[in-house]
């Protein structure tokens, strides 16, 4: 199992990342908003993450709104040369907490900017335009857009998120896409469907990630992936000695080497168990078994 792997590799500036990241969007009050319950465990999260070897973070300014940014800040800044902080665009939060697109031209530049000013970064390193659900700016006309902002310097790779496999290929047709951020987990790799039926899982673009070295950041691994895991991936993990959640984690770190866990949570017992699914070992036989 390779335990790094190379966003943008053909660019002039690939960045390199451990396999094992962090997600930040459970360090805000419920419902995704507001400040986290317990601030002083939120900050020591992000470094006790960083500090054991994590060093890839997920965040987006519409987390909170701008919470999941300031706790970035306020815990790792100034910034170790080797992090990557990869943020989303594409959404923004309405004061009664619903999501809604936000992926007009002239929306994506109000969010970079406001990316910007948030993190403390002249430029942001990774980007993933989210595609929203009833969205009816074009995806290539909202994609179009930052990769004029790329070309501004606001940005230094482009990646998507929540796509079609058509939609990926509108994307490589643009320009480089550095990375994919999609669901996936062991019990949930295919058939979600959005309003318009189209499949947006992590199986349906792995194939074609695979096929341009593109890395594949699953999402939600976790929280949607368990429930409907079945007995195998439970009589693997008794028989190992860990949970199901880890054993999900290994499964993904080993399925491919493009693979980019970045799980998430509030509680820094369960971020050292995360972790602690990058040393779980994996035999063929062990995947054929969980299929």
């Amino acid at each position: 199992m390779t335990t790094t792997l190379t966003i943008a590799p053909r660019s002039a500036q690939p960045l390199t990342v451990n396999r094992l990241g962090y997600g930040t969007m459970r360090l805000t009050g419920p419902g995704i908003w507001g400040e986290p319950a317990d601030r002083s465990q939120a900050l020591e999260i992000l470094k006790a993450a960083v500090a054991n070897g994590v060093n890839f973070i997920d965040t987006a300014d519409y987390y909170g709104e701008d919470i999941t940014n300031r706790l970035i800040v306020e815990a790792l800044y100034p910034y170790a040369k080797d992090l990557v902080i990869c943020t989303k665009v594409g959404a923004t939060r309405r004061p009664d907490k619903s999501w809604v697109p936000f992926a007009r031209p002239e929306n994506l530049r109000t969010s970079i900017e406001n990316n910007l000013r948030t993190l403390r970064q002249e430029q942001v390193q990774l980007v993933h335009f989210r595609v929203m659900p009833h969205n009816e700016v074009p995806f290539a006309e909202s994609l179009g857009a930052m990769y004029d902002l790329q070309r501004e310097g606001k940005i230094q790779h482009v990646g998507v998120s929540n796509v079609t496999p058509e939609e990926l290929q509108i994307a490589l047709q643009l320009g480089e896409v550095a990375s994919v951020e999609n669901m996936y987990g062991y019990a949930q790799r295919t058939t979600l469907r959005d309003s318009h039926g189209e499949t947006r899982g992590g199986e349906e673009v792995l194939g074609l990630c695979e096929q341009h070295g593109i890395p594949l950041v699953p999402f939600f691994s976790l929280v949607h992936g368990l429930p409907n895991a079945g007995n195998k991936l439970a009589e693997l993990a008794t028989q190992k000695g860990v949970s199901e959640a880890q054993l999900n984690l290994a499964w993904l770190l080993h399925k491919s080497p493009l693979l980019l866990p970045i799980p998430g949570t509030s509680s820094l017992a369960h971020l050292r168990e995360n972790l602690a699914a990058a040393t779980i070992e994996l035999s063929a036989q062990d995947m054929a078994y969980l299929g």
